[in-house]
């Protein structure tokens, strides 16, 4: 018996001996060309601007029952070209996006172990970054408590370099473990999440590996949402205190409003500002570290798509204060277009007062639906540089800094298998 054969009688089985199951198999074809010039930085002097396609690829595999929730993301991440043709071997290849298993231990208790992305309220602390093709996921452990009222998460990670008979080294650039509890409550017009994290990274001394350690850092923090008439308004409210990797201790917040107003059916307004704050001059002195790090959080949907700031960038440094405005209009169900406008200031002392200027930033974007299965979005984005982020950056050469991009994206439905179907096609048997 092939393969193919053993996956479909598995499947027929489960359909059959369990009261409700589903099988569902998706993808998703995503090319995207960007022309980079100035994006996360400022353009230097003699180089030549940089312009490629990247594609994501990837293949779903789901089963649901009443009890298990079973689910499987492949996926391969290239840029054209950077495999060459004839090629024996690829240079990327397929890896797991998600692997993971959800199990109901009794009633409103569930288990998800494995692979997966973790995403809350608006992604400002955990998101699984779908701009970038890769994604973000986790190896981890979520024990879920949701009655009808609330929503109550468990959640752990443990990193590990691989199978070992002695030591605990963690050498790759992630986190060593973390702990954390998510708690969220829905009213009428009104809903609140507190979200407590207890992040570890390791700290490895090469010199001598008795002073190792995995130093924790704790981030606690409240997300707010409220609705009136046609205003929507969120806000978060982020501490983070303990030890950072380099044993400095931590005193750092973040602090965002935002407002949004439907003005017609087809017009949104929005109006928003956000602080994180930082350290004098751009760096940790006297064993105190002042600057927020977001972490987990899907850093380029906040403080603009140029990402400039936090995205691999700007950690421990002097902060940013953001204010910035949105306008989007539809032109019908399918098609719109958004204007969005960023003012930024350093949220700490920098050289002087005029310094803390880091310029502004326009962005566009406009996407239209060409059908169920197939959208295409195109963005242009102009980023407009001042003598402070000059200083972040370390580039004094005044040139032009802006980004264009397209992308389209198509994910169909391949497959759905459901029992229903397996019952009713008996009868007509």
């Amino acid at each position: 018996m092939n393969f193919s054969k053993s996956i479909f009688f598995l499947i027929l089985f489960f359909s059959i001996t369990q009261t409700y199951s589903q099988f569902t198999v998706d993808a998703q074809l995503r090319p995207r060309f960007e022309y980079r010039h100035g994006y996360k930085t400022l353009f230097p002097n003699d180089t030549d601007p940089a312009a490629f396609v990247s594609q994501r690829t990837r293949l779903n595999f789901g089963y649901k029952t009443e009890k298990l929730h079973f689910y499987l993301s492949a996926q391969d991440v290239r840029v054209w070209g950077d495999v060459p043709q004839l090629n024996v071997a690829d240079e990327n290849g397929f890896s797991l996006h998600q692997a993971w298993a959800e199990v109901q231990l009794i009633s409103n208790f569930n288990f998800k172990i494995g692979r997966q992305e973790i995403v809350y309220d608006d992604q400002r602390f955990f998101g699984n970054v779908d701009w970038a093709q890769q994604g973000r996921s986790h190896d981890a452990a979520i024990l879920k408590f949701e009655p009808n009222y609330l929503k109550l998460h468990f959640g752990a990670a443990y990193n590990q370099d691989g199978e070992a008979l002695t030591g605990n080294i963690l050498t790759k650039k992630t986190y060593k473990s973390f702990q954390y509890v998510w708690l969220h409550k829905d009213w009428e017009k009104l809903a609140a999440s507190f979200l407590f994290l207890n992040n570890g990274l390791q700290y490895i001394d090469e010199t001598n590996e008795s002073k190792n350690d995995t130093r924790f850092s704790q981030t606690a923090g409240i997300h707010l949402k409220a609705k009136a008439n046609k205003f929507n308004f969120a806000s978060n409210l982020f501490y983070q205190f303990g030890k950072d990797i380099a044993d400095n201790d931590l005193s750092a917040y973040l602090i965002s409003a935002e407002a949004n107003y439907l003005a017609m059916e087809n017009l949104n307004f929005t109006l928003g500002g956000e602080l994180q704050s930082g350290n004098n001059f751009g760096a940790p002195s006297n064993g105190k570290n002042k600057a927020f790090n977001p972490l987990y959080g899907t850093n380029h949907k906040f403080n603009g798509f140029m990402d400039y700031f936090y995205v691999g960038n700007h950690l421990d440094n002097v902060g940013l204060v953001d204010f910035y405005g949105a306008i989007k209009y539809s032109f019908n169900k399918k098609s719109n277009l958004s204007v969005a406008f960023h003012k930024f200031s350093a949220a700490a002392e920098m050289l002087n007062e005029s310094t803390k200027d880091l310029g502004y930033e326009i962005d566009l974007v406009t996407s239209h639906q060409l059908s169920d299965f197939v959208g295409v979005q195109a963005g242009y984005s102009q980023f407009f540089a001042s003598n402070g982020i000059e200083i972040v950056k370390n580039n004094f050469d005044s040139n032009s800094n802006n980004w264009a991009w397209a992308m389209l994206t198509i994910d169909p439905v391949l497959f759905t298998w459901q029992k229903q179907d397996i019952e009713l096609n008996n009868q007509k048997l």
